[in-house]
């Protein structure tokens, strides 16, 4: 295809027949680039929302041209004829990928640009990170643009609404932008705070667990995790197992954190003393239940679901409360209600209910 269908003149036209002849060259640059930070990012266990790579197309680069071809000398001055876009979810790993994109490639400082850094303190608008890498075994350099979600939010809209249209913008419109501008800023910023601060508070948790000061650490999805890895009902597990010598089969018991904040408790030291204090009636509930079969594996759910048992039983939750528990753990089920009438009636002569 000829080059004379854009409005180019001789030199511009000479940059586009260079664009076609190492057309191939690039589209392997960019996949290889994409390639290369993918797993690069992977090794550094950095999740981020996108990873894009494009090469200019050929009508992209002829209207770059028709508008500033005399400030190129040749195509090795176009910068981003290759592209690959990192989009992350929070603002401290842009810093994380641009640290990656650094192991890996040299970087043309000199043309590369921190648009974060360029808006005074009154000022908001786009902002990312561009960097200019050197395409090894290659004359042609390539860019790297590094940005969170909101970030691209903003640069879309503001391409797509403002940039393409050709039009002077109105000061009512700009202004409304910058306002946006700094709600997504603002957003970006408390997105990456809350992220932070729940990593410290994990990490405060585990340490309070892992010293045993567990009337200090609420009962939630993270205190739970680290609580089951010191493998609480363990004991109580192998004592029952002990029964029929039989063995116990691992399972998840994550499920039991509804049930003990549907029991009213709120502390892991709360669970600890439920376990130290009801394990001799859980173990008469399991051994009433085992001591005549002749099953030789277990799950390990089998301590957690008896505590639970004998101490909705112990505390007066009757009926309504094994359902309850039943519900909490298989899901709702008429069967649950047979099932609870069952467990009453196996409790109702062993000796922790006599007591």
């Amino acid at each position: 295809m000829s080059t004379s269908q854009y409005h180019l003149d001789l030199h511009s036209q000479a940059i586009l027949e260079e664009y076609r002849s190492n057309l191939q060259l690039f589209e392997q640059t960019s996949k290889e680039a994409l390639a290369c930070i993918k797993e690069k990012l992977s090794q550094a266990d950095v999740v981020v929302a996108a990873l894009e790579s494009r090469v200019k197309t050929e009508k992209s680069l002829a209207g770059k041209l028709e508008l500033k071809g005399s400030k190129y000398a040749s195509l090795k001055d176009i910068t981003d004829i290759v592209g690959i876009r990192v989009i992350t979810f929070y603002i401290d790993d842009v810093d994380k990928v641009a640290s990656a994109v650094e192991r890996l490639w040299e970087i043309d400082w000199e043309n590369s640009v921190d648009k974060r850094r360029l808006h005074q303190i009154d000022s908001f608008g786009y902002m990312s990170l561009h960097y200019i890498c050197h395409a090894p075994n290659s004359p042609y350099r390539f860019e790297i643009q590094i940005r969170t979600l909101l970030q691209h939010a903003w640069a879309n809209m503001n391409h797509d609404t403002g940039y393409k249209s050709g039009v002077e913008i109105p000061k009512s419109y700009l202004r409304n932008m910058n306002r946006l501008a700094g709600m997504l800023e603002l957003a970006d910023e408390q997105f990456s705070r809350i992220r932070t601060e729940l990593t410290d508070y994990r990490r405060r948790v585990h340490a309070l667990v892992a010293s045993g000061n567990l009337d200090e650490v609420p009962l939630d999805g993270d205190s739970f995790r680290s609580f089951l890895e010191l493998d609480p009902f363990g004991p109580l597990n192998r004592k029952i197992a002990a029964v029929n010598q039989a063995e116990i089969e691992e399972v998840s018991l994550y499920s039991y954190l509804a049930v003990f904040k549907e029991l009213g408790l709120n502390t892991l030291g709360e669970v600890s003393k439920l376990i130290n204090k009801y394990s001799d009636a859980a173990y008469q509930m399991a051994c009433y239940q085992i001591g005549l079969t002749d099953l030789d594996i277990l799950s390990s759910s089998i301590a957690p679901q008896n505590l639970c048992i004998v101490y909705i039983l112990i505390n007066g939750g009757g009926r309504a409360g094994l359902r309850n528990m039943l519900d909490t753990l298989n899901g709702p089920s008429e069967s649950n209600d047979m099932i609870a009438s069952m467990l009453i009636e196996q409790a109702q002569d062993l000796p922790f209910m006599n007591t």
